[in-house]
């Protein structure tokens, strides 16, 4: 005949207990770091109007965002220009690359 046992309940070593931190620690970073991400990239995300129709200009060595916005509107004001180049590229920085392709506002 066969006697049924409680099983004795499930122990944790200190080895064991150490692990189960750190592995928790761990999810509990990266479930952190990957919701700062996904905040910072929606945050970051800009609103690029259609650049359906509008005049291109391709950059050049030594070309910067103002001697180009110079070169678009000779009489306007560069800054201003520039900083419409900026927001139609959706561009965060005036750094640009040779290469790029840059659409410049209609009517300049």
């Amino acid at each position: 005949m066969r006697v049924n046992r409680p099983k004795p309940p499930v122990r944790l070593t200190r080895r064991g207990r150490a692990a189960l931190v750190v592995v928790v620690a761990a999810l509990s970073l990266a479930g952190l770091w990957l919701g700062t991400r996904a905040v910072s990239l929606a945050s970051a995300s800009q609103a690029v109007p259609s650049h359906a129709g509008l005049p291109w200009v391709v950059v050049e060595d030594g070309d910067t965002l103002w001697t180009i916005a110079g070169t678009v509107s000779p009489e306007g004001d560069a800054d201003a220009v520039a900083q419409d180049i900026m927001r139609l590229n959706g561009l965060k920085s005036s750094l640009i690359r040779p290469g790029a392709r840059l659409y410049i506002p209609s009517g300049r």
